[in-house]
């Protein structure tokens, strides 16, 4: 699963795209039975207030609505299929392979969206501050982002090709 320079549309395989939509309409049915259940169970036994049970139940359920609601919006702006991509421009959907300053290995990895999951080799977000900042750049290009911690490291673009599913 891949997003493109445009916010707006999530590009899914097809195998992607079935899980995601398995998932929601697991969540959404029986997900949804089973956790009203557990709360009508623990609301039986007693005082609210200082029932474990009941708190755990609601919080499960806060967080499983959640995800619905995420899984919602990434199919709701999914289109099943290859994202448009261009062999050595970084973008989405892309197998790219950088070095950092300071350091002679390179590092290779697929920028897609988290919801990438299986992949065989490291995955990294577009919205990350790497991905962010290689993204649209071109093999040989130099840039330099900001770390979570504040410092600014380079790094060099030694390949991008799209990903063909190693």
């Amino acid at each position: 699963m891949t997003q493109t320079r445009d916010d707006n549309v999530t590009w899914l395989t097809q195998e992607a795209y079935d899980r995601l939509k398995s998932e929601l309409d697991t969540l959404s049915g029986r997900g949804r039975i089973e956790i009203a259940e557990k709360i009508e169970a623990a609301r039986e036994e007693g005082d609210l207030k200082e029932n474990g049970g009941y708190h755990a139940a609601k919080e499960e359920q806060g967080k499983m609505e959640a995800r619905i609601l995420q899984l919602t919006g990434i199919l709701r702006t999914a289109r099943v299929g290859e994202a448009p991509r261009t062999e050595g421009v970084v973008g989405p959907g892309m197998t790219v392979t950088v070095k950092f300053d300071g350091d002679e290995e390179e590092v290779t990895f697929l920028l897609a969206s988290r919801e990438e999951s299986g992949s065989p080799i490291d995955v990294y977000s577009p919205k990350s501050p790497l991905g962010s900042a290689i993204n649209g750049k071109r093999i040989g290009e130099s840039v330099s982002y900001t770390l979570p911690n504040g410092k600014s490291l380079g790094v060099e673009i030694i390949d991008a090709v799209p990903y063909s599913g190693m």
